[in-house]
């Protein structure tokens, strides 16, 4: 249990595997046919005739068919449970991957953000290993960039709000197909819409700000767009996305069983970006990383590191942040007298809150123009437990008598 003040918010946890709602197979009475035919279309099945009115026959992609499914068009005759019984079981049999995808959306109604990249195939349609890890790392920067724009609309994040951005994904399905040239991110829509809203938004934004930029020559519209949650996170995914491919396009699909969105398109086209796009993605990037402000704050944290080069004077001191702002750890030079109140705090097992503002250059890892460094008064149960935390933190306090910083 990590020390959290009491007005902040308790912080995600991870599933615990039993609670994971996709482990388990849905039942014929919880499916909605129309829901199960949508997802198959979406899949790639084709529907093949049928009674009108009554049931559709589907069968899957490719060459060959395959065993082929009836789906009922609705729950008003005596036989759509058995019929939707016997296509759930064709379902889990199949090995297809677009039958898994199926039965991912029905159990946990997601939406799906999808990604390709038109890379040269290897032999027998398999994909280099670096091929394939490229495309994932990729896509999860993209969802890690639009999680962090659920928390803030900022040109560049650094640190900030990493820990609850990253939580967000911990719900996040994926399933790859052959070839490693494509990638689904199946995002449940309880907990991960605004994820893949804010994803959908910026993608046409960062788009629509390449084309202008392209047009006219101006950067402006990159400024503008940081609105719609692109940020120089968002722009060095696109990079990692599209680098060494002759193309690639994202696509996000809202889930059949929930309505779409508020403002957005119940069908949009995949968004395309290619190689030409990429000097502007890089001056996007740059654009970004410079504008990004430094923010004044008032943080309050444990000290776990101290430096200096002698028994005297001014030090570097690291501290694990709990309040004030969403960074994990900051690095800070204090003058003498502020570095010995933060090693006495130290030592008696106190926190300290500290003044400055926080600084862009390095992720917003730095506190710069540090003053008012102060201890604050926490009631013994909590001083030691803060005191086992550090003791046994591999970070543990080092007063550095010519001891080495690692840096923060």
């Amino acid at each position: 249990m990590n020390h959290r003040p009491l007005e902040e918010p308790a912080r995600p946890v991870r599933p615990h595997p039993a609670d994971r709602p996709w482990d388990r197979a849905p039942e014929p009475a919880q499916v909605d046919p129309a829901v199960l035919a949508a997802l198959l279309r979406r899949h790639g099945w084709q529907r093949r005739g049928g009674a009108a009115g009554r049931y559709g026959r589907w069968t899957p992609p490719g060459p060959g068919g395959g065993t082929s499914l009836l789906v009922p068009e609705s729950r008003a005759f005596p036989d759509s449970d058995d019929l939707l019984g016997e296509a759930l079981t064709a379902l889990a049999r199949s090995g297809a991957p677009c039958a898994r995808e199926v039965l991912l959306g029905l159990t946990l109604p997601s939406d799906e953000i999808r990604w390709w990249r038109d890379v040269p195939a290897g032999p027998a349609g398999a994909a280099p290993w670096p091929v394939e890890e490229e495309l994932r790392g990729a896509a999860r920067r993209m969802l890690l960039a639009a999680a962090l724009a659920t928390r803030a609309r900022a040109g560049f994040h650094g640190a900030r709000h990493r820990r609850s951005a990253a939580a967000l994904l911990d719900r996040v399905l994926v399933g790859s197909a052959p070839g490693g040239r494509a990638l689904t991110a199946f995002v449940p829509v309880e907990a991960g819409r605004p994820l893949a809203v804010r994803l959908h938004q910026a993608l046409y934004a960062a788009r629509e700000a390449i084309d202008y930029r392209r047009a006219t020559g101006g950067m402006d519209a990159f400024d503008g767009a940081v609105g719609a949650g692109v940020s120089r996170e968002l722009t060095e995914a696109l990079i990692a996305l599209v680098r060494g491919t002759q193309g690639a396009r994202v696509a996000v699909a809202w889930a059949p069983a929930a309505a779409a969105p508020e403002g957005c398109a119940a069908a949009a086209e995949p968004v395309e970006f290619s190689p030409g796009d990429l000097p502007v993605l890089r001056e996007a990037s740059a654009r970004y990383l410079s504008g990004e402000p430094s923010v004044p704050v008032r943080l309050t944290g444990t000290v776990v590191r101290m430096h200096r080069s002698g028994p005297r004077g001014e030090g570097t001191v690291r501290l694990r942040v709990l309040a004030g702002a969403e960074v994990p750890h900051v690095r800070l030079a204090l003058d003498e007298e502020a570095y010995r109140v933060a090693g006495h705090a130290h030592l008696l097992g106190l926190p300290v809150r500290v003044h400055g503002r926080l600084e862009s250059r390095g992720g917003f890892r730095r506190l710069t123009g540090a003053f008012d460094v102060v201890p604050v008064p926490v009631d013994e149960a909590e001083r030691d437990r803060l005191t086992k935390s550090l003791r046994e933190d591999p970070d543990f306090f080092e007063e550095a008598c010519g001891g080495q910083d690692s840096g923060a």
